[in-house]
């Protein structure tokens, strides 16, 4: 570990970026350039004390899940990110397609969508990041851990996870979802997707029944209907952007004008 050059790697990065380069508010009364300590630390989810250490070339040496959550705070690019690791003594992690650093044009993007429901997928259907609309609206999905984090594997194991669709549409998000998984595995069989595919058709006679029916080509439905515990149905548009260097989609979400969709999403809003 090379205290000296990390924090002043960190410090570098830190002071080039602006508060509304990462979602946040400049105030009125701001006098210093770039992010301040506490702000990068709440970005990353660590204390403002535990991060001041760094900086200040003191305290343990970070783990790699510390410098995750720094390197998307700090929207790096992945060039960037292999090098924080190696400056905090940990080999750059490996690049592969269920890669989950957003990269920091995604990250710019989220960040000016706090008002909407928005979210980054992986390939594998894994939630990255969510906006807190999204949470509002589908509860936060970043919390799950192992195979869980795949959507496709929580909708065919777990009955909870169908609830956020109306019922009438379960077969139809059921086939997507197969279809989805097999995009992913088709281009990486002994990755994630293979891992996800074989605990899948061990556990869900739904899911193996599906699989081999072999659907390709099935496309994502633009106007999805949603059920939300306090404001019932929803009916939204959602639009998709994909990074296809980081093979991650962002799903954006959003209601027509004047509709009673778009009333909901405003109480929805007073919520997150």
């Amino acid at each position: 570990m090379d205290r000296e050059q990390l924090a002043h790697f960190l410090r570098t990065r830190r002071e080039a970026l602006q508060p509304e380069d990462v979602g946040l508010p400049r105030g009125p009364r701001r006098r210093t350039g770039g992010l301040r300590r506490e702000e990068v630390a709440a970005l990353a989810g660590m204390s403002a004390d535990y991060y001041g250490r760094i900086e200040q070339q003191r305290g343990p040496a970070p783990s790699d899940q510390m410098l995750a959550a720094l390197a998307r705070a700090m929207h790096l690019s992945l060039a960037e990110r292999d090098h924080l690791f190696r400056l905090g003594g940990h080999p750059a992690p490996r690049r592969s397609l269920r890669d989950d650093h957003i990269s920091p044009g995604m990250m710019r993007i989220v960040d000016r969508l706090m008002d909407t429901p928005a979210m980054v997928l992986s390939r594998c259907g894994e939630t990255l990041r969510q906006t807190p609309m999204a949470q509002a609206l589908f509860g936060d999905e970043t919390r799950f851990t192992g195979l869980a984090r795949a959507t496709v594997y929580r909708w065919f194991t777990d009955p909870a996870s169908r609830r956020v669709y109306p019922e009438r549409d379960h077969p139809k998000h059921a086939r997507y979802f197969t279809a989805s998984l097999r995009r992913a595995y088709t281009a990486d069989p002994d990755g994630r997707a293979g891992e996800i595919v074989a605990a899948l058709l061990a556990a869900s006679p739904e899911f193996a029944a599906l699989w081999d029916e072999h659907q390709v080509g099935l496309t994502h439905v633009d106007r999805k209907t949603l059920v939300h515990p306090d404001l019932g149905e929803l009916e939204l548009w959602c639009q998709n952007l994909h990074d296809p260097e980081q093979e991650h989609t962002l799903l954006v979400f959003t209601a027509a004008p004047g509709s009673p969709s778009y009333e909901k999403l405003q109480l929805l809003a007073a919520v997150a």
